[in-house]
């Protein structure tokens, strides 16, 4: 389908970057069925946000799919498709959605190397470059069981701080950013630096860790200006992965 003539273009764009976006998280694999989520900011003066509908497959996941809801939950019109919303998913992104208004994308995971990171003590360690882009810049959040309590949002929040990801332990993988790029990059290089300690960790050999000083310089390189440029291309790069689905996910 079109845009609906309600629909305002802002929105309907928001909603076909945020579908493709769900294709690519299950395209790499970071699926859990129908759980988890990912939450985009429609651009305006209202403090509106898209989020999936819940029961659809990340892998059919299509612009029409997509609830808009305010920061209390409640749909706000021009929604292609009805549904519910995943309450644990309103809680925790409406919380970040709300604190953090240079954050409007936010993804949720619950992949496996994700969740067990997330239950070691030590969290993530500085073991390769990818696991180096967070140093010094990740979060964590004890977990607190399911999150439907709007209390935790609190919690969630000052455990962020002015991070843009966030291991929420004995549970999964938090990443934002500024728009759908940046957001699944942030999400890519952490998951990515999941796999790579479990599986250096199996070898069950001595890890090697660089020095505090190389720690502290690659994640500075990682920060350095010209970096959206890399996130663009990186995000064009997976985009061109599905460009066959294109005209599935905007509709």
């Amino acid at each position: 389908m079109s845009k609906p003539l309600a629909m305002s273009a802002v929105e309907w764009q928001a909603r076909c970057e945020l579908a493709a976006l769900y294709r690519l998280i299950a395209y790499y694999r970071m699926t859990d069925l129908i759980d988890t989520h990912i939450t985009l900011r429609v651009p305006g003066p209202a403090q509106h946000f898209l989020i999936n509908r819940y029961g659809v497959a990340f892998e059919r996941m299509r612009a029409s799919d997509l609830i808009l809801i305010d920061l209390q939950g409640n749909v706000v019109g021009g929604n292609c498709n009805g549904g519910k919303v995943n309450a644990a998913g309103f809680v925790i992104h409406s919380a970040i959605h709300e604190a953090r208004p240079d954050l409007h994308c936010i993804i949720h995971t619950h992949t496996a190397s994700g969740m067990a990171v997330a239950a070691q003590r030590d969290g993530l360690l500085p073991l390769t470059q990818h696991a180096l882009k967070f140093y010094g810049n990740l979060a964590y959040h004890t977990y607190e069981g399911i999150a439907l309590s709007l209390e935790e949002r609190a919690r969630l929040v000052a455990d962020l701080g002015s991070h843009k990801a966030m291991i929420l332990r004995n549970h999964g993988l938090l990443a934002a950013g500024a728009g759908v790029a940046a957001a699944f990059h942030e999400i890519y290089f952490l998951e990515r630096a999941c796999q790579a300690q479990i599986q250096a960790m199996s070898a069950g050999v001595a890890l090697n860790i660089p020095s505090e000083a190389v720690c502290q310089h690659t994640a500075a390189q990682f920060g350095r200006d010209g970096i959206d440029g890399i996130i663009d291309l990186a995000w064009q790069a997976a985009l061109s992965l599905i460009d066959e689905q294109r005209t599935d996910w905007c509709s």
